[in-house]
């Protein structure tokens, strides 16, 4: 495993929704930090949260339990929630785990 893995999160705010650009490898390192970035936008329900996957090279299991997460909250609050720009081959693993049947999409993204 590389030790030298990057994960980046940009947010961007806008009136509608906030969007967290998932960047690089996200696994049991740095799951922390995606829970960190999203904690302060789960609650507030008057705004889509949007997580943006077109940069994220790698996910393991504890960053895919962080997103079932994040959706499990969303839903109990009935607040929405968006994954968008799915890279193939994550959407492959969300396909296996049987995560992509809880995911609402706005696109995909092949690469």
């Amino acid at each position: 495993m590389n030790r030298n893995h990057q994960f980046e999160i940009e947010r961007q705010v806008s009136p509608d929704s906030h969007v967290l650009y998932l960047k690089g490898e996200l696994d049991l390192s740095k799951a922390a930090d995606l829970r960190a970035a999203a904690d302060p936008y789960v609650a507030e329900t008057g705004r889509t949260l949007v997580l943006n996957l077109k940069d994220l090279q790698y996910i393991d299991s504890t960053g895919i339990g962080v997103i079932l997460s994040l959706l499990k909250a969303r839903h109990v609050l009935k607040a929405p929630i968006l994954v968008e720009e799915i890279p193939t081959k994550i959407q492959r693993l969300f396909d296996m785990t049987g995560l992509t049947s809880f995911i609402q999409q706005t696109s995909n993204y092949a690469n």
